[in-house]
C-alpha cells in the first residue's frame, strides 16, 4: 500500500526459535488492520524470503505471527488528556 510506512517495533523468539512473533508499528493508524491483513495474507512469501536469506545461519525457519503495536497511539492519547 502506498502512503504507509510498515516499522518493526519489538519481534519475540520462541525459546526453540520455531515461533517469531513480530509487532508492527503502522502509520498511518487508520490503516493499520487493512496493513496488518495484507502481511498476514503474504506470511508464507515473508517466510520463504526470510528463509532465503538466512537459511545458513538457521536450522529451522519460524513460523512467523504479526501484530499491530499500538504504544504509540497510547502514548500520543496520553499526552492529550494530559494537556487538557
Amino acid at each position: 500500500m502506498h502512503g504507509t510506512m510498515v516499522s518493526v517495533t519489538r519481534v519475540k523468539i520462541s525459546p526453540d526459535l520455531s515461533i517469531c512473533t513480530a509487532y508492527l508499528s503502522i502509520f498511518p493508524s487508520e490503516k493499520g488492520e487493512e496493513m496488518l491483513k495484507n502481511i498476514v495474507k503474504n506470511e508464507k512469501t515473508i517466510r520463504y524470503e526470510l528463509g532465503k536469506r538466512v537459511h545458513n545461519q538457521l536450522r529451522i525457519i519460524p513460523e512467523l505471527r504479526f501484530f499491530i503495536d499500538d504504544s504509540l497511539d497510547y502514548i500520543e492519547r496520553i499526552d492529550e488528556l494530559l494537556k487538557k
